[in-house]
């Protein structure tokens, strides 16, 4: 079975990566510094698949450490890169963190894979690339605008990073996925997002809510010009989003490197936050607290993705729905509540 290197693999997108990966029939290589994950991860996967994972701790802007990985696996094959910090506000108030961490792990991944002649990779980007759109859907040609944070902008310049790479003639193919909102947990409730601290996302804060362990869901803004004056976004099943990491490696197993193309990964329809809110409930029978707060700066009133062409060239789609992710994102809450309590 090939071997593909997953960097970040014991993350929240990157640990239902490694799943897919394997019910694929790949050997996922994981590479990680537990800086924004959990060890036990490893052994929710080994439960789920029945197979022993295998793990370089380490940090992947370390090309010393990225060499030894690479030399003592063999014949890896392709790579995942999604190790990277990606806190919005974290960014803002620590930027030359992030500036260093996010690039310079991908620069030093490039440059190793280069030399070890490995040249398919799938870059894990982001809708924020594409700012506040002009319009909705959103196409991979839409126009790239200038970040609200540095997070923001570590993903459009590490695109631009591996676009120059692959236009120099360098010996790389690779695939950036544009991520929208993913959400969901595994339907075994093994595994799911578990952020340290305070969650950024929505998802998390709300099933929390849910639980019990947080007072209140703030909405943030109730007067965008949408349907009930609350922010649109394209809320993505996590297990979809695993799957197309596989659809993109296929694609550039057919492709000569060098080579890059960019995909959009979402569902194609919008829901509100109030929407999202209001189903969470009807799915679970949980009422939320919830009030209603001010706007926050650099929140786009509407954002969902054009998927027509992950669709025609990758023949990927989402299969799972928006109660699906809701509902799976519910059962990792209170399998996580059982553990604690």
């Amino acid at each position: 079975m090939k071997k593909i290197l997953v960097t970040g693999g014991a993350g929240y997108i990157g640990s239902h990566t490694v799943v897919a990966l394997i019910e694929a029939h790949y050997t996922p290589i994981i590479i990680d510094d537990f800086s924004n994950s959990r060890r036990e991860v490893l052994e929710q996967i080994k439960e789920l698949t029945g197979k022993e994972i295998v793990l370089h701790e380490g940090d992947v802007a370390d090309a010393n450490f990225l060499t030894n990985v690479f030399n003592n696996e063999k014949e890896i094959s392709g790579v995942i890169h999604f190790a990277a910090h990606k806190a919005v506000g974290e960014s803002v108030e620590k930027p030359l963190k992030y500036y260093r961490n996010n690039l310079n792990g991908l620069m030093s991944l490039l440059e190793v894979m280069e030399q070890q002649g490995v040249t398919p990779l799938v870059f894990s980007s982001s809708a924020t690339v594409y700012g506040a759109p002009d319009s909705n859907p959103i196409t991979e040609n839409a126009q790239i605008k200038a970040s609200e944070s540095p997070y923001g902008s570590t993903k459009i310049i590490g695109e631009q990073i591996i676009k120059d790479l692959t236009k120099s003639g360098a010996r790389v193919s690779a695939v950036t996925l544009r991520y929208f909102n993913p959400i969901g947990a595994h339907k075994s409730g093994k595994i799911g997002e578990l952020p340290l601290g305070i969650p950024n996302n929505l998802l998390p804060y709300l099933t929390q809510v849910a639980a019990g362990k947080r007072e209140k869901l703030t909405v943030y803004g109730n007067d965008y010009d949408t349907s009930d004056g609350t922010c649109i976004r394209d809320y993505l099943h996590v297990v979809d989003l695993a799957n197309a990491h596989i659809a993109a490696l296929e694609h550039l197993s057919k492709q000569e490197a060098p080579f890059y193309d960019t995909f959009n990964v979402g569902t194609g329809n919008g829901t509100t936050v109030l929407e999202l809110i209001h189903l969470f409930e009807k799915v679970t029978g949980i009422k939320l607290n919830y009030e209603i707060g001010p706007k926050r700066k650099g929140d786009v009133p509407a954002c969902y993705a054009d998927v027509q062409k992950i669709k025609n060239i990758l023949s990927w789609e989402a299969g799972l729905t928006l109660e699906d992710a809701l509902r799976d994102a519910w059962r990792w809450e209170e399998e996580l509540n059982k553990v604690t309590s």
